[in-house]
């Protein structure tokens, strides 16, 4: 493959949005999902874990693909989340096999940022975008409207931008941090106009006398456990701020901005959500619905993403994040037992329809692998902040354990069910996140200080 990455021309891309987009969407959607059940072939694989990750970025990366997406069923829809929540380390050089993968990554990732900037531009910030023909969109929100569809906007575009400031030999590198440059110049206007709108949508909450701003104080905002269908949720909002302080960091928005429509600095914004979700001592969830034990107020999705929310160079922000952890991993609910596979929650939270037909426990009890690398990611970095070793220890034991149910497994698994297995229900004949595997070599790389696999380009 030439070294020079064929990046994507403007086309005369076509979003549309509404009821008749939504129920065709949903016609699509359904579509997709019956012919994973009924048409997927299994791949068998070495059970070597370095076999796995080829076949995977083989998968994940394919010259034939028009977008990055997981392997999971409902792959065939775009999740513009998933560059904030599953894909920062795409462009990491200590996980890219070769030059022609590097090539591959940097071709997808910037034909993928396009297209969700233009759907920016065509005022199209949804949840899920399915395509629908050549050239033809459809934006469609599963189950709320978004509060991190535009983070995961500016996670490619950071994770573009920034490509050429990690040490590596691959050209690819330097030609798509240009390329993110260009998109940044090309669509930061409308990225701005979206923040703003943004911003202008948050709605005030009162509590204890005090008045907070919250992204979904009346109806769910959807993030990466969207179908929880909470409302007043902690990383919805976590999501939000972090979308803001992204936004002042790219240059996209100036914070002046932004303080005008809050009424309020950044800074102090972000301290009024820890105040009111920590009020506990410890990171409750929800504030929607009745107030259980703590371990039952947790969800893992807390961690938030990377280089985000958390900023942990307070000690009172560090001792927040150290209870909420702790509570995790003493509660033997959270854990796959025997294993450091932690759960998203300790009770199962309600359930709509469609999730007790076609995906059970697929946001309480079950466990997204990459909710754990995030964790093991945030606690190396309480102990960074912290100047201690407390949590190392742990952090290195859920990424063995991931180690061990990739090789078991097959590949990356999106979800694990309960008792460890496979994560498997009518609808999900089984859901291989090719795409993840990066980030989870990436976090490997800092928990142990070397590399779990090594290749020569």
């Amino acid at each position: 493959m030439n070294s020079d990455i064929p990046f994507s021309s403007h086309r005369d891309n076509r979003f549309y949005q509404g009821l008749t987009a939504t129920f065709v969407a949903n016609a699509l959607q359904a579509v997709n999902f019956l012919g994973d059940r009924f048409l997927r072939k299994p791949h068998h694989v070495s059970s070597a874990i370095e076999d796995l990750y080829r076949h995977s970025m083989d998968s994940a990366f394919s010259v034939t693909e028009s977008f990055l997406v997981t392997g999971a069923p409902h792959a065939s829809a775009y999740y513009p989340r998933d560059f904030a929540w599953f894909y920062p380390d795409v462009l990491d050089p200590a996980t890219i096999m070769d030059a022609q993968d590097a090539v591959r990554r940097a071709r997808l990732l910037e034909k993928s940022v396009r297209l969700l900037l233009e759907a920016v531009r065509a005022n199209v910030v949804t949840t899920t975008i399915v395509p629908a023909g050549r050239g033809l969109y459809l934006g469609v929100n599963y189950f709320s409207r978004p509060s991190d569809t535009l983070l995961g906007i500016l996670a490619g575009l950071q994770q573009m931008i920034s490509a050429d400031q990690r040490a590596s030999s691959y050209l690819a590198m330097s030609q798509c941090a240009h390329a993110g440059r260009l998109l940044l110049a090309e669509y930061g206007v409308d990225l701005k106009r979206a923040i703003l709108q943004l911003a202008g949508e948050l709605e005030p909450f009162d509590h204890d006398g005090a008045r907070y701003l919250l992204c979904d104080v009346n109806a769910p905002r959807s993030a990466a456990t969207d179908t929880r269908a909470e409302r007043r949720r902690f990383v919805t909002n976590a999501c939000v701020y972090t979308t803001f302080a992204w936004g002042v960091q790219l240059g996209v928005v100036d914070e002046n901005e932004l303080k005008r429509l809050l009424g309020r600095e950044l800074s102090q914004y972000k301290q009024e959500l820890l105040r009111l979700f920590g009020k506990d001592g410890y990171v409750r969830h929800s504030l929607d619905g009745p107030t259980g034990s703590p371990t039952s107020s947790i969800a893992l999705d807390f961690v938030s993403v990377h280089r985000g929310f958390w900023d942990l160079s307070e000690a009172s922000e560090r001792a927040l994040f150290a209870v909420t952890t702790d509570l995790v991993i003493a509660e033997p609910r959270f854990r796959i037992p025997g294993t450091s596979h932690f759960l998203v929650s300790a009770d199962n939270p309600r359930n709509k329809m469609i999730h007790k037909i076609a995906a059970p426990a697929y946001q309480g009890r079950s466990s997204w692998p990459t909710f754990n690398v995030e964790f093991a990611d945030r606690m190396l970095d309480f102990d960074e902040f912290s100047g201690s070793d407390t949590y190392r220890a742990y952090a290195q034991g859920i990424l063995k354990d991931i180690q061990t149910s990739t090789e078991v497994h097959g590949g990356y698994q999106e979800l694990l069910s309960e008792q460890g297995l496979k994560y498997r229900t009518w609808a999900y004949k089984g859901a291989v996140a090719h795409s993840w595997f990066p980030r989870f070599l990436s976090v490997w790389s800092r928990a142990f200080g070397t590399p779990l696999l090594h290749w020569n380009d």
